[in-house]
C-alpha cells in the first residue's frame, strides 16, 4: 500500500510498464495459492504438494512486500507496507502459507488497482500535455516541408491543415478558419479566426488551411505554461496531507500495540494478525490525493489551472472577492459607443476621416475606429503628413483636408476651440478639420457579458464582500459597478491603493480572493488569501503573480472554482471519516474474532474503493 506515489500526478509510461509487470506477479503467485488450494483435495495423502505451492506463492507475492518495509524501517521512510508485511510474516511463521498467500494477493492486487484508478485520473491530466502534433509543416520560399515540431523556432512560416493540431503559438498570416480551443480555455464553442489573429499550440484547426507565423516555441507556448502549471502544482502540499504524513509514524506503533493487546487477552494469532491487516490505512491515505487528482483533472479540462494545491482548501473559506475592473469585469479593448458630428458631414464620411488619419496609430483608440471602419465596410485611404504625440493625438492630412484629432487640451493647443460638454461615461475624441471643430466620437472598455451573472453566482455562494477596483475615475467605475452588481467600488486606484484594500481586509477578519490580469494588480494578487490571474494565455505576469490562473476570460470560472474547491474539501472529510471508521470497525470485528485475516484483507480493499468512488463524484462535476 504504497499510497504515497499518489500523490504524484504525472507517471510516465516506464511506471504503468511496471504496473503491468506487477500485475503479472502477482497473477502468478495467486496461481500458485489457487493451485495449494485444488490439490489438497486432488492429493488429500500428500499435503506436502499443497504446502510447498501455497509456501512458493505466499514467497513470491511477500517477499517483495517485506523487503521492502525492511529498507522503510532501516532508512525512516515508512510507508506502511510495514503493516501489511508484519501479518504476512506472521502466518508464514505459523505455518499457515495459505493464508499468508491470499492475504498478500488480495492486498497487493487491491493496491495495484487502487494504482490504476489513480493513475487513470492523471492521464486525463496528461492527456493536455499530448495535444502537440510531432510534426509541422514549414513554408519556406513557396515550399512546405514537414520538420518535428521541436525544430521549429520564432517567425518560421507553418502551414495548418483542416483537422490538424497547431503546433505552436502563432499567428494568422493568410486565410480564415473556425479554431476549437476548448481543450486550452475550456470553451465549449470553436472561435472564428483571421488575418492577424493569435492562435495557440494544442488547439484544433477545423476548417481552413492556413498559413500562420510562429510567435512562442516549447515551455514559451500556452501549452507549455499548462505543463509547468500542473507540475508545480505536483509539488505543493494542502495542509491536510501535511498533518496526516506528520502523524502517520505514530500509527504504525499504535496498531501494533493494539494487535498485542488483543493476542494478550485472547491468546488468539488469527485475531491479532487480522487486526494488523485491518490497520493498513489504505482508505486514510487515499481520502487526500484521490480528490486532488480529480480536482486537478476537472480543473484542467475547464481551463482552471491550479498553481498550489494547497489554495483548494483555502477556496473553502473565501468570503470578500476583489476584482480589478480593466480586463477583469471589461474586456479590456475599446469600442466606439457614439458618433457626434456638430456639422453637416454623414456619420460614414465622419468615420472615414477620422479612421483613415489614425490608420496606423497603434493606439487603442485607433484599433477601435479601425475595427468599426471595417465592420460599417468604409474603405479607407493613405493620411498625408501623418504625426503622432503619444497619449494625445495626432495630426495629418486626408484628401486634402487637414485633421487635427485626440484629446480637449491637444485641440487647444492646436488653436481649436471645443465646445463645453456634459461629463461623459467613456473617452472622449475630439475631431477638428481645417481648423474648425467637428464634433467627437465616445470610446468605451466595453463590459464581460457574464459579469453580473458572476456577482450574482458569487453572492449565492455566500459572498460577504464583493468589491471593485479600478484605476478610472469614479463617474466611470460607478456606471459600471451598477452594470455590473457590485454595491462597493473604489476608483482611481494605484497598484499600492489595491494591496493597501486586501491587506486592509484580511485585518478585519475577511479571507480574500483577488482577480485582475497580473500586470499592475500583481501586488494584489500575491497579497490575497487566493490570486487569481484571467487570460493567462497571454500574460507571463499573470502566472507568476497568481496562485490560479484562467486560461480563458470567462468570468464564471471564479465560481466554478470556488464550488470545485467547496465540494472537495467535503469529499475529503467524508474520506478521512470514512477511513477512520472502516478502521474503527474492523478492528473491532478482529478483536471479537469474526472476521479472519483473509476476510480481513477483503475489508480492507473494500473500505479503499469505498473512498476511491467517493472520490470519483468529483470528476463529474461541472
Amino acid at each position: 500500500m504504497n499510497e504515497v506515489e499518489l500523490y504524484h500526478p504525472l507517471h510516465t509510461h516506464e511506471e504503468e510498464g511496471q504496473l503491468v509487470r506487477r500485475l503479472l506477479i502477482t497473477l502468478a503467485g495467486g496461481i500458485l495459492i489457487f493451485n495449494a488450494f485444488i490439490s489438497i483435495r486432488i492429493f488429500p495423502n500428500s499435503p506436502a504438494i499443497s504446502e510447498l505451492s501455497a509456501l512458493a506463492g505466499a514467497l513470491l507475492l511477500g517477499l517483495p512486500m517485506i523487503v521492502k518495509s525492511f529498507k522503510g524501517f532501516f532508512t525512516g521512510r515508512l510507508e506502511l507496507t510495514e503493516l501489511a508485511s508484519i501479518a504476512v510474516l506472521a502466518c508464514i511463521a505459523l505455518g499457515d502459507y495459505r493464508t499468508a498467500g491470499v492475504v498478500a494477493f488480495i492486498l497487493i492486487l487491491g493496491e495495484l488497482l487502487e494504482h490504476r484508478t489513480a493513475l487513470g485520473a492523471q492521464e486525463a491530466i496528461e492527456s493536455l500535455l499530448k495535444l502537440t502534433p510531432p510534426m509541422a509543416h514549414l513554408v519556406k520560399n513557396g515550399e512546405e516541408e514537414d520538420i518535428l515540431v521541436k525544430e521549429l523556432k520564432q517567425k518560421d512560416i507553418i502551414r495548418i491543415k483542416p483537422g490538424e493540431n497547431v503546433p505552436a503559438d502563432a499567428a494568422i498570416t493568410q486565410g480564415e478558419t473556425i479554431i476549437n480551443e476548448a481543450s486550452i480555455t475550456g470553451e465549449s464553442l470553436p472561435v472564428d479566426k483571421r488575418k492577424g489573429d493569435h492562435i495557440f499550440e494544442g488547439t484544433n484547426n477545423i476548417t481552413g488551411a492556413i498559413l500562420a507565423q510562429v510567435e512562442k516555441v516549447g515551455e514559451d507556448t500556452t501549452l507549455g505554461k499548462v505543463k509547468h502549471l500542473i507540475l508545480q502544482a505536483e509539488k505543493t502540499r494542502i495542509p491536510i496531507i501535511s498533518l496526516i504524513e506528520k502523524h502517520i509514524y505514530w500509527y504504525i506503533p499504535v496498531i501494533l500495540m493494539i494487535a498485542g493487546l488483543i493476542l494478550f487477552f485472547t491468546r488468539d494469532v488469527s485475531r491479532a494478525i487480522s487486526s494488523v491487516i485491518i490497520g493498513v490505512p489504505c482508505a486514510l491515505l487515499l481520502a487526500t490525493p484521490t480528490v486532488i487528482i480529480a480536482v486537478l483533472s476537472v480543473s484542467a479540462r475547464m481551463g482552471v489551472m491550479i498553481k498550489e494545491t494547497r489554495k483548494i482548501e483555502t477556496a473553502e473559506s473565501i468570503n470578500a472577492v476583489i476584482f480589478d475592473k480593466t480586463g477583469t469585469l471589461t474586456t479590456g479593448e475599446l469600442r466606439v459607443t457614439s458618433i457626434n458630428p456638430i456639422r453637416e458631414i454623414s456619420p460614414d464620411k465622419f468615420i472615414y476621416y477620422v479612421a483613415t488619419l489614425e490608420k496606423h496609430s497603434l493606439h487603442p483608440v485607433a484599433k477601435a475606429l479601425k475595427e468599426l471602419a471595417i465592420k460599417a465596410r468604409i474603405k479607407l485611404s493613405e493620411p498625408e503628413e501623418f504625426k503622432e504625440t503619444g497619449g494625445r493625438g495626432v495630426k495629418g492630412k486626408v484628401d486634402g483636408k487637414k485633421l487635427t484629432v485626440g484629446r480637449q487640451s491637444y485641440l487647444e493647443e492646436n488653436n481649436i476651440k471645443v465646445p463645453v460638454q456634459e461629463k461623459e461615461s467613456g473617452s472622449i475624441l475630439h475631431i477638428a478639420m481645417d481648423g474648425q471643430y467637428y464634433g467627437w466620437i465616445q470610446v468605451e472598455d466595453q463590459m464581460r457579458l457574464e459579469a453580473k451573472e458572476t456577482t450574482e453566482m458569487l453572492r449565492k455562494l455566500g459572498i460577504k464582500k464583493l468589491v471593485m477596483l479600478t484605476g478610472d475615475k469614479k463617474e466611470v467605475a460607478e456606471r459600471i459597478a451598477k452594470e455590473s452588481g457590485f454595491e462597493e467600488v473604489i476608483a482611481e486606484c494605484l497598484p499600492e491603493t489595491k494591496l493597501e484594500i486586501v491587506e486592509s481586509l484580511q485585518k478585519k477578519g475577511y479571507r480574500v480572493l483577488v482577480i485582475g490580469d497580473g500586470i499592475n494588480d500583481a501586488p494584489a494578487l500575491a497579497a490575497g488569501d487566493i490570486g487569481i490571474a484571467m487570460g493567462a494565455m497571454g500574460s507571463d505576469v499573470a502566472i507568476n503573480s497568481a496562485s490560479v490562473a484562467l486560461m480563458s476570460n470567462d468570468l464564471r470560472r471564479v465560481p466554478f472554482f470556488i464550488s470545485l474547491s467547496r465540494l472537495a474539501h467535503r469529499i475529503i472529510y467524508q474520506n478521512l471519516a470514512l477511513g477512520g471508521a472502516f478502521v474503527l470497525v474492523g478492528l473491532t470485528l478482529a478483536s471479537l474474532g469474526i472476521v479472519n485475516p483473509i476476510v480481513a484483507a477483503l475489508y480492507h480493499e473494500i473500505g479503499s474503493l469505498v473512498v476511491i468512488l467517493n472520490s470519483a463524484r468529483i470528476v463529474k462535476f461541472e
